[in-house]
């Protein structure tokens, strides 16, 4: 299966300083994807090393890392050996990764951010 670069940025997220929205900030990621959009759990198992995930925003600097997942339960890891710096993805395994599809992620405040699935294209 082969690996696609997805984009999401932050959608509009009511009652945050981020209401409208920002186009700047968000993640690029690389993913093994099914037919259906999914992450494709048999082929990340093959591909985890190319499983990468960048983080950006206008006012930081980008944070690299992986994709990880443990058990069930996947989730942006920045250093592997400090759990705290993991950004769990809300359902990260039952979302479609397709143009127009939502997806929300608790940054590293604690808070859960709206993102928007802006790019899908394969690598």
């Amino acid at each position: 299966m082969p690996l696609s670069r997805i984009v999401m940025r932050l959608a509009r997220n009511p009652g945050t300083e981020f209401a409208g929205g920002d186009d700047h900030r968000g993640y690029a990621l690389t993913a093994p994807l099914t037919e259906d959009g999914l992450l494709d759990a048999a082929a990340y198992a093959k591909a985890k090393d190319d499983c990468v995930v960048r983080r950006f925003a206008p006012d930081e600097d980008a944070a690299d890392g992986r994709l990880n997942r443990r058990g069930e339960r996947w989730f942006f890891d920045y250093d592997e050996d400090v759990e705290l710096d993991d950004e769990p993805v809300h359902r990260l395994g039952q979302h479609r990764f397709a143009l127009g599809e939502y997806v929300t992620v608790t940054d590293e405040d604690g808070r859960p951010l709206t993102y928007k699935v802006m790019e899908v294209t394969p690598v």
